[in-house]
């Protein structure tokens, strides 16, 4: 393994000074600057498997040495520029609120839009900012003008909420929801993409898929399932939370009329804030969660009738968006694969362990879930936090069934190492 002054000699990347050079610079982002603006890049691949260049990413945060975090599906945290910018618009809001937050803070949402429709590779009159992905999903799913006897195809393993949601629609509007049962993991596409569409019938008006299934990582395929759906004219609304900012695509790349997130996730953005993607010619036909003047207005900004909110959480995503982009989606999208190829790896071949992830990069990200036979998973939750210090979450889930393990880009090998010795050591004790 080269030093990491030798290192620094191979690498370079000219975003990050544009980046750091924005900041009060700690010693850390310093160093970085200046030596990654000395030196060639390294291939995402490459750079997937140098730990010196993720140790520098690792100072951007500043999360607890006193457990290890594997739990960053939940919610990351995010790095220290997004929580400075959050507090600093927090002081600027407490100043004067009414004048602070709705004649500065809030004109900076035109300009935020427009960031994350970059991001995002849509139009910026088709994103509207709000708080999670289920607030997301719901407007859609609220929204939606279904009458009784039209029908919705979606998953058992899709997130509880969104399954909690099509249910209120059953008992409050009398549609029909056609629930699937996937048995995963799986690396057949044409098994995942026949069980959407088997379940389409002539009175099907919506198909609800997500992008990765969030207990297991499993990633469905989208695109697939939503180019069948569209030639029978059945509209497709996608739960992104796990793979926006995770994954490396473009929304329009899936053929979606509806797409909602959390930027909380992969995104690194404060904690409450999320994205809602409504194709233009669809934004007319939804109404708000929370009404507007006119609910038939094609006008995105229709969906933010919140009242007052948190602008100081909203308007730090920009400095979320420039941390992703210093980064880099496909370096990042590398590494978060490196990390859970990593340790599942070094434990697949451990007596009694099973794996419930595809290592495959079109069928998983850094989400992984692992089981051992006779064991519960809260038992295995339990071993690994009260003996190593490893915070992850143990998951039982219609047939899903395991403790699910999700590194970050701070996360290092050391950190997967001792994953890998308690797994080790639990599996010895079955």
């Amino acid at each position: 393994m080269p030093n990491r002054r030798s290192f620094l000699q191979k690498v370079g990347m000219a975003s990050a000074s544009a980046f750091f050079t924005a900041l009060t610079q700690p010693s850390w982002a310093r160093q970085l600057d200046r030596a990654m603006n000395e030196y060639h890049l390294l291939s995402a691949d490459q750079l997937a498997e140098e730990e010196d260049f993720w140790y520098y990413i690792q100072q951007a945060f500043t999360v607890s040495s006193s457990i290890i975090n594997l739990n960053n599906g939940g919610v990351s945290p995010a790095p220290k520029v997004v929580q400075d910018a959050m507090k600093r618009y927090y002081d600027l809001s407490n100043e004067a609120p009414s004048y602070f937050m709705w004649r500065i803070l809030d004109q900076g949402r035109e300009t935020l839009r427009a960031n994350l429709a970059g991001l995002a590779g849509c139009s910026a009159e088709e994103i509207t900012i709000n708080r999670n992905a289920s607030e997301g999903l719901e407007t859609v799913i609220f929204g939606l003008p279904l009458q009784r006897g039209d029908e919705v195809v979606a998953t058992k393993q899709d997130y509880p909420n969104m399954v909690h949601a099509w249910q209120q629609r059953e008992i409050r509007d009398g549609i029909k929801v056609n629930w699937i049962n996937l048995e995963l993991p799986s690396e057949d596409e044409n098994y995942l993409v026949q069980q959407y569409v088997k379940a389409f019938t002539p009175r099907t008006k919506l198909v609800h898929i997500t992008h990765m299934i969030n207990w297991n990582g499993q990633v469905i395929p989208v695109r697939k399932i939503a180019d069948q759906a569209k030639a029978k004219g059945i509209e497709v609304l996608v739960d992104g939370a796990h793979t926006f900012a995770h994954l490396n695509f473009k929304i329009p790349d899936l053929n979606a009329d509806y797409f909602a997130t959390s930027l909380h996730k992969w995104l690194y953005a404060p904690i409450g804030s999320g994205m809602l993607y409504i194709k233009k010619d669809k934004i007319k036909n939804i109404y708000p969660l929370f009404a507007a003047d006119n609910p038939h207005k094609d006008d995105i900004r229709k969906f933010e009738n919140l009242g007052t909110r948190p602008f100081f959480i909203e308007q730090a995503i920009g400095k979320a968006i420039e941390f992703h982009d210093m980064i880099g989606a496909e370096r990042k999208e590398k590494r978060l694969l490196y990390l859970k190829n990593y340790w599942m790896e070094k434990v697949k071949d451990l007596p009694k362990v099973k794996l419930h992830t595809s290592l495959k990069k079109e069928w998983g990200g850094a989400l992984g879930l692992v089981s051992l036979e006779g064991k519960k998973p809260a038992e295995l939750d339990s071993f690994l936090f009260s003996k190593y210090k490893i915070h992850t979450t143990s998951i039982e889930w219609e047939n899903i069934h395991g403790v699910r393990i999700t590194p970050n880009v701070y996360t290092t090998t050391k950190n997967l190492d001792v994953l890998v010795e308690g797994i080790t050591q639990f599996a010895r004790s079955v």
